[in-house]
């Protein structure tokens, strides 16, 4: 530090805070957000961190100084519990009769409310689906739109709730559903379903999970509403989602198959909810991704939200982040191999 200049030794000051920052989120998918709600908002910031740290490293590499020890070290420490942030490669497999493609989908009620102001938005949306023909379709934030015609799926099954906007969470399939039903969250539209399909002697249950949404216009709210109020908001949310993926968590002990599990969990894969969800499961994306994998539209860092876990006993042959833009989420799809 005493050989630095004033403004180096600025910067590296805060270099320092964002790099303790960075180290305390290492810890929060072992911190319930219930225990400490407040800590758990630092999850949704951890790319950011990252990305920044990544920055601070640069900087002191270029100036050839020894501070880059500290980002250095703490992303090190970051890449071995978490893996990288960015995914330099990903494979593609060709189609076979053992395959089954599913594909996630936050579709945010079809462009309801024309948010993307665009016409035939949601013509779009059933074009992309009609062209990539996924196997089974897990779709949040579903509508029965006027527009919309998906009945090129054989079987679907939907939980709808709302009063003069029906909307909720499907799943669609090519493949016979034998079972299906609803887990229930309480004090919210949000929920999670699932469906039992059958492809050939293979039973395989397909989970949507929608956890609770912070809610945030960006635009308008964080520049307008008491940081104070909003910060209460987002605790609560946090301890929410906590309280809806025990629930969904006592519902999975019970699953007598291998499973894949699709969802907009509304949290990075740094937080509490995604740890205890995925468990013992695969996460597509970091086994088989591309990029940053971003699935949230968000102009300050690429932030991924929505997830295709799977059982370890299940071949992932590929995966893929759609870089489409239909909604304020981006479509993403993994194939298996389910060795028949």
């Amino acid at each position: 530090m005493k050989n630095l200049k004033l403004i180096d030794k600025i910067i590296y000051l805060v270099n320092s805070l964002l790099a303790f920052l960075l180290l305390l989120s290492y810890v929060l998918p072992f911190v319930p957000p219930k225990t400490f709600a407040l800590l758990s908002v630092l999850s949704l910031g951890v790319p950011f961190l990252i990305v920044v740290n990544v920055l601070f490293l640069l900087y002191w590499l270029i100036k050839l100084k020894k501070q880059l020890i500290m980002s250095l070290l703490i992303l090190i420490v970051g890449y071995l519990s978490f893996g990288s942030l960015y995914k330099f490669s990903s494979s593609n497999s060709d189609p076979n009769e053992n395959q089954l493609d599913v594909m996630n989908f936050n579709v945010r009620l079809f462009n309801l409310y024309d948010w993307i102001p665009e016409e035939g938005v949601e013509h779009q949306i059933v074009s992309f689906l009609k062209e990539k023909s996924p196997d089974v379709l897990s779709i949040q934030e579903y509508h029965p739109h006027k527009n919309i015609d998906l009945s090129f799926f054989k079987y679907k099954y939907e939980k709808l709730s709302g009063n003069k906007t029906k909307y909720g969470q499907a799943i669609f399939s090519q493949y016979p559903i034998v079972n299906s039903g609803s887990v229930e969250f309480p004090e919210t539209s949000n929920n999670a379903i699932f469906a039992d399909i059958v492809k050939g002697e293979d039973t395989l249950r397909i989970y949507n999970i929608h956890l609770q949404s912070l809610k945030i216009d960006t635009k308008v709210e964080l520049n307008q509403e008491e940081s104070e109020r909003l910060l209460k908001r987002v605790e609560k949310t946090f301890e929410m989602q906590q309280e809806q993926t025990e629930l969904f968590l006592a519902h999975k002990a019970q699953c007598p198959y291998k499973m894949v599990i699709c969802g907009d969990f509304n949290n990075t894969a740094f937080s509490y909810v995604y740890k205890e969800i995925k468990g013992d499961l695969k996460d597509a994306f970091k086994e088989d991704g591309n990029g940053f994998g971003r699935t949230y539209e968000f102009k300050f860092f690429p932030v991924r939200i929505d997830y295709i876990f799977y059982d370890p006993n299940i071949e992932l042959t590929s995966f893929k982040t759609f870089d489409k833009k239909l909604s304020d989420h981006y479509p993403i799809m993994a194939r298996f191999n389910l060795h028949q």
